[in-house]
């Protein structure tokens, strides 16, 4: 066994531990609200050893491919925990009240009650607002990146049209889709479609033009036509460029979504609860809805990027990972 490894069987089991205790003893009655010294002096070791842990384990090479991957799933877990557990440790052992930083044990205490609403919540903004707009706004991209493909006179006074239509403001746009399709979902998917059309019309329009002319005239070689050459040629060598617009509109439509139901909604979605749950000061309940919508919007960029993998796998990026 390597210095190294020998240091990571050290150095994690002592951070965890650590971090337990820390985050133990915030809670307790003579500490909390008043922490001393000592327990400022422990709260920099506990991070200290996890963040030499964490080096140690970043320059790890283990000679498997499994092992590579839960060294790459390791580093950023044990920099989560270490994130939570200080969160923990400095908000309760200084007495930082509720309303300004809830401790992340009372965010979960609230997650867990309120799942109900919680799922209402997700329901609404998640599925009714933020897919069918995503949905709409991608395709729709792809076929304006298309057609500007097909016609170049179109494309040359589209897309610089398009660049400045992605810089507009979605405090802007959301009051008037609001106006036009009123308080519920449609709204708020038409903000998430406008959102999410320029980036696939951008990326789209760059991934077909990436094929070379030398792949271009082997197909007219072929006799094939337009519509034969894209779905045979430049879509397919399109795919990386489409991905990366579908990963960034993933994060977006979420988004798009929230911040639309700030300007009117059913008395359910993820921006209405927030809204008013932060009129209330309730910020465990708002710590609550961002975990939530933390958690759905990171599940959907992993199976787009699971779908990436799976769909270019020829590609040079995916055979070097």
């Amino acid at each position: 066994m390597s210095h190294r490894a020998a240091r990571i069987g050290l150095l994690v089991p002592a951070a965890l531990i650590g971090g337990a205790a820390l985050a133990a003893a915030a809670h307790r009655p003579v500490p909390a609200g008043a922490a001393g010294p000592g327990f400022w002096i422990a709260a920099f070791l506990v991070w200290l050893v996890a963040t030499l842990a964490a080096r140690d384990l970043a320059a790890l090479e283990p000679g498997t491919a499994t092992g590579r991957r839960l060294v790459r799933l390791a580093v950023p877990l044990l920099f989560g925990i270490l994130v939570l557990v200080l969160w923990e440790a400095v908000v309760v052992g200084a007495g930082v009240p509720a309303v300004l930083m809830p401790p992340p044990s009372a965010i979960a205490v609230r997650f867990a009650a309120a799942l109900p609403v919680l799922g209402a919540d997700f329901v609404q903004t998640c599925l009714k607002s933020a897919l069918p707009g995503y949905a709409i706004g991608c395709l729709s991209g792809l076929g304006v990146a298309i057609l500007a493909d097909r016609l170049p006179v179109l494309g040359r006074g589209l897309l610089p049209v398009a660049n400045v239509a992605s810089a507009l403001p979605i405090v802007g746009i959301a009051p008037i889709m609001v106006m036009w399709f009123g308080f519920d979902w449609p709204s708020k998917a038409a903000v998430v479609a406008v959102m999410s059309f320029f980036p696939m019309l951008v990326q789209a329009g760059a991934g077909l033009a990436a094929t070379g002319p030398i792949e271009r005239d082997l197909m007219r070689t072929y006799a094939a036509g337009y519509g034969r050459t894209l779905l045979s040629l430049r879509l397919p060598m399109a795919l990386p460029f489409l991905f990366t617009a579908l990963k960034v509109n993933a994060t977006l439509a979420l988004i798009g979504a929230i911040v639309a139901e700030f300007f009117g909604t059913p008395i359910v979605g993820m921006g209405f609860r927030i809204s008013i749950e932060a009129a209330r000061l309730s910020l465990d309940m708002v710590w609550a809805e961002i975990v939530l919508a933390a958690l759905a919007g990171s599940a959907f960029y992993g199976l787009i990027a699971l779908a990436e993998r799976a769909a270019t796998g020829w590609h040079p990026s995916v055979r070097a990972g």
